[in-house]
């Protein structure tokens, strides 16, 4: 049998009538995400060894790494980000008979795994060991398979042009930039578009997670302390410190995602990210973060070498938490409580401003508290819904109930290192009235409690920090707060 023949994987008696065969294109057309490089990023997640011995055999040629890939890692086909508008126009097509094929340079491994899901395809062209089934070596398998009967096709990118140029009618799905204008100096006529994506923008700013950014006005914190907000070279530099590290805790958010984007797609909420959905390549991600840490870089060389330390210390733990510390249990909270005072401790070293011990040690445990509050709040959800958990956290249900223990008491350490700084001698040369600061622990009592009164309740966002963001109480006791800061001066 030649090459050309073992491309060919039937999957059902063919009718060879001389309507023409429908092909359809997989990755960014079927699929609106890549497969090899969500595949690359699940393998790299579960074995970094193994994903970077995979690339060794790219020296061998794109054909044999895709199928070195596949060997590893076989994506679930049931939460891939399918197209349904292109999806429903195959199912109607096979409902009337016709013959429908899956045209595609991915790995046969994997084309097979989601043609047998979907159930719909007579046959699949894949790419294997020796064949790379992309551009021209596409089009000439199809004019081989199909020489009488012709074929229509159904492709997304410029790789497919090609096959779209001989197809009898070309139709397109989620077309990228630029396709649509190529086509039309060709000639090409486009009988058919299925689009299914959201908003670019839209989609853009919530891969990079704008609305996470309030985290790290902490920054500003240090210079608020030290009363020196007003100082315009202070601030200045406190803005720069902000964006610098904006951009790189963007870029840590899309490698996370990336990294889960397997797992994503089987949670009922991560599910709707912008990589986990298909609305956000992996590839294009990748430039992002490339993109977002060279801002990040660009803008920390104006600030002192402490901050970049800082910076940079933030991001490898940020990554190593995001392969591994997330899956052992109490370091991951202890993580990100610390991630949550490094931002502090960076704000204070862009400004040359001294960090207090005591902001230090109340950090600690006020954000230790906030942390396992949205572990709790996880397992709380997945006790209600009688599920085991399955995202490699490290916890149990029934770890539930100390969990809560850990939080609560960690929430009233915050506020006994509060009142234990009230009482400190150092704070006379902050505050004329350091008295009036006592006002602030019944706040901050009251506000610990209801998170997580809320949280026992299953009222708690998953994100403790999120929620209070948006949480109308947070934002009385903030301004509460910011009132008896004044009075206290």
């Amino acid at each position: 049998m030649d090459q050309a023949n073992q491309l060919l994987i039937r999957r059902s008696p063919l009718d060879y009538s001389l309507s023409p065969a429908l092909c359809v294109d997989l990755d960014g057309t079927l699929v609106k995400s890549d497969t090899l490089v969500d595949s690359l990023f699940t393998l790299f997640r579960r074995s970094p060894i193994q994903a970077l011995r995979c690339g060794l055999f790219l020296a061998r040629g794109k054909a044999a790494f895709k199928a070195e890939v596949a060997q590893h890692i076989v994506l679930n086909p049931a939460v891939l980000p399918y197209n349904r508008s292109l999806v429903e126009h195959l199912r109607a097509e096979h409902a009337v008979g016709r013959d429908i094929f899956l045209a595609t340079a991915t790995n046969e491994e994997q084309a097979k795994s989601i043609a047998d899901h979907l159930g719909i395809f007579a046959g699949v062209l894949a790419s294997n060991a020796g064949v790379n089934l992309r551009d021209q070596a596409k089009r000439e398998a199809l004019e081989h398979h199909f020489p009488d009967r012709g074929f229509d096709y159904v492709g997304n990118a410029r790789q497919d042009l090609p096959a779209l140029g001989r197809a009898q009618k070309a139709m397109l799905a989620n077309p990228e930039v630029g396709l649509r204008a190529q086509l039309k100096r060709k000639k090409i006529a486009v009988h058919n578009v299925f689009e299914d994506r959201s908003p670019r923008i839209e989609t853009f700013l919530n891969a990079i997670r704008v609305r996470q950014w309030p985290k790290n006005l902490l920054i500003f914190l240090p210079l608020a302390l030290a009363h020196s907000l007003f100082d315009r070279h202070l601030f200045l530099l406190t803005v720069i410190a902000f964006f610098s590290w904006s951009f790189t805790a963007s870029a840590t958010y899309i490698l996370n995602d990336l990294l889960d984007i397997e797992a994503d797609r089987s949670h009922p909420v991560k599910r709707k990210r912008p990589f986990a959905s298909g609305d956000f390549s992996a590839r294009s991600g990748a430039i992002v973060v490339c993109l977002l840490l060279a801002l990040a870089v660009l803008l920390a060389s104006w600030l002192p070498v402490r901050f970049a330390f800082w910076l940079a210390a933030y991001f490898v733990t940020t990554l190593a938490y995001s392969i591994g510390l997330k899956k052992v249990a109490v370091i991951d909270v202890i993580t990100l409580a610390g991630l949550y005072t490094v931002r502090m401790v960076a704000g204070a070293s862009a400004t040359d401003v001294v960090f207090s011990a005591w902001l230090g040690g109340f950090s600690i445990f006020f954000f230790l508290s906030l942390a396992i509050a949205k572990r709790y709040t996880e397992l709380d959800n997945l006790r209600k819904a009688d599920q085991i958990p399955a995202n490699g956290r490290g916890y149990r249900v029934e770890d539930i109930e100390q969990l809560r223990s850990f939080g609560t008491a960690s929430g009233y350490a915050a506020v006994v290192v509060f009142t234990l700084y009230i009482n400190n001698p150092d704070i006379l040369q902050h505050y004329q009235h350091y008295q009036r600061l006592w006002l602030l622990a019944p706040v901050l009592i009251f506000w610990i409690n209801r998170i997580w009164l809320l949280a026992h309740r299953g009222e708690l966002n998953e994100d403790p920090v999120v929620f209070a963001l948006t949480d109308y109480w947070s934002a009385i006791l903030a301004l509460v707060a910011l009132l008896v800061g004044f009075i206290s001066i």
